[in-house]
């Protein structure tokens, strides 16, 4: 699995202050045991013992990515997601981001930054993006979109655009079937959308392949980095500029206690949708910091690059005495968003299972096995015992929970925009890929009438589409929260041969 699989090398921690000293105590010990005594020799073992009971006591204390019990806000555990990812999803997953319709995206990487004036683009030579050259990218994926699924699909646009009224309904539908088309083609596809997708059409825009380009540390960090994730948090998470964020880098860390349970307080106030928006955002971030620290440059030589798990990079991010006890929180918002994405594939089945869609290359034999790979996984994701209950939210007032509704799809689709302010091209990439993933997935969610109104035959007009990328970064994105969490277990054992 060219994706997944990197150098088996990995770094160990360095010592820390508490290490240094423990080590240096042993040596006086041993020297005592020489010097001094019998006398001497029991003070030296009660010591000994004293500072066994130190070292395990700070093992334990450091175990914080062993993350367990259930979550919040959702009837499932981290135990069974870890089982049913590790075990069961992961492999075949990457056996089809791996397939030539999953590994190619085409993005635009050169939009300007709508917020602010970006000082310059990143220098760092690992924040480079190789483009593809037109002879790498499969034919059939190069052809214009409208040939994307298959001539059965060419020909229902060519019927569509026949058609004086596209919102036209055939008259042996069900009564609710009219009704989910008619209220579909009230909005354009627009007005459905979470996120802003780059125009395939565009001169600007270029195939990556994300096997080529894959998601690790590329040294981008300090203030434009933080001016990203401070954007997002402060401006589009529906938090009040007087609640400050734990370890906001704006605050001084003295207050970072008092700044912690206020801003928990606020959070546990709000309504269920606005705490699920924020720790989606969370779950993302933190997933990001896995990726970097797991693929990190530990060696960098003229003639080759190491690449490989970081764990003291880990435990700055993680660690729960480092991060002033919001890291282990923030791995549980990783597994909320694993739930989130997997509930929306699942939902998205019966949009898969259309005869009409298929992942087209160009090579039929290669484009039927992906598409039984896809309606495989898709199937396991239905599989899953304790999904997400996405009826809980915006289940109040109608009107209420359609304005709220707007407001978070609004604010996230502002979040995709900012992804356009990423100095890195390499972090821009894939930022915009994830995003642009986690705002398909909350379409789909959000569509269930759409989807339950898909046409049983191709002579009715789909009330629910998905264009190829938004297919290509859905997958994707689940595929980097599914890497994480699977990363997760690789540090685990990591950190307790470290100890």
């Amino acid at each position: 699995m060219r994706q997944y699989e990197e150098a088996t090398l990995h770094i160990r921690s360095p010592p820390t202050a508490s290490s240094v000293s423990e080590s240096w105590s042993c040596c006086c010990l041993l020297s005592a045991e020489e010097e001094f005594s019998n006398r001497g020799q029991v003070v030296m073992k009660l010591l000994v013992v004293l500072l066994v009971l130190q070292v395990s006591g700070s093992a334990h204390g450091r175990c914080f990515c062993q993350v367990t019990g259930n979550l919040d806000d959702c009837a499932c555990d981290v135990e069974t997601i870890d089982s049913f990812n590790n075990d069961q999803l992961f492999p075949k997953l990457q056996a089809l981001l791996e397939s030539d319709y999953f590994r190619f995206y085409k993005v635009t990487l050169n939009k300007p930054c709508p917020f602010w004036t970006s000082s310059s683009h990143c220098g760092l030579r690992d924040c480079a993006v190789k483009p593809c050259s037109p002879n790498e990218v499969p034919e059939g994926i190069r052809s214009p979109s409208h040939n994307k699924y298959s001539a059965e699909a060419n020909e229902q646009q060519e019927e569509c655009e026949k058609t004086n009224h596209l919102g036209a309904v055939d008259v042996s539908l069900s009564e609710e079937t009219r009704e989910a088309l008619l209220d579909w083609s009230k909005y354009d596809d627009e007005a459905q959308r979470f996120c802003v997708v780059d125009d395939e059409d565009s001169p600007d825009s270029q195939y990556v392949d994300l096997l080529l380009n894959p998601e690790r540390f590329t040294g981008y960090k300090g203030p434009e980095a933080w001016q990203i994730w401070n954007s997002i948090y402060e401006e589009n998470c529906f938090k009040p500029y007087t609640v400050k964020r734990p370890l906001n880098p704006n605050s001084f860390p003295s207050s970072s206690g008092g700044e912690a349970r206020t801003f928990y307080s606020w959070l546990e106030g709000q309504c269920v949708e606005k705490r699920a928006f924020y720790r989606l955002i969370s779950g993302l971030h933190a997933s990001i910091n896995i990726h970097l620290s797991a693929r990190y440059l530990l060696q960098d030589s003229w003639f080759q690059k190491k690449w490989g798990h970081n764990i003291s990079e880990f435990k700055v991010r993680f660690d729960s005495e480092l991060t002033a006890g919001e890291g282990p929180k923030r791995l549980r918002n990783l597994y909320f968003l694993y739930l989130i994405e997997l509930r929306a594939l699942a939902k998205a089945l019966p949009f898969f299972q259309q005869h009409g869609i298929r992942l087209y290359t160009g090579r039929p034999e290669e484009d039927q096995k992906h598409k039984e790979l896809l309606l495989e996984i898709l199937q396991l994701a239905k599989s899953f015992p304790l999904h997400f209950d996405e009826t809980s939210l915006f289940a109040g007032d109608e009107k209420e929970a359609a304005k709220l509704r707007e407001d978070i799809r609004l604010s996230f689709l502002n979040i995709s925009r900012i992804m356009d302010c990423v100095d890195c091209f390499k972090c821009r990439l894939w930022g915009k890929l994830q995003t642009q993933g986690l705002g398909t997935a909350l379409k789909i969610l959000f569509s269930e009438r759409q989807i339950k109104a898909l046409p049983v035959s191709s002579d009715h007009r789909p009330s629910f589409q998905l264009n190829r990328q938004e297919i290509v970064s859905l997958l994707n994105a689940f595929g980097r929260i599914s890497t994480s969490i699977r990363e997760l277990k690789n540090f685990r054992s990591l950190l307790a041969e470290d100890w």
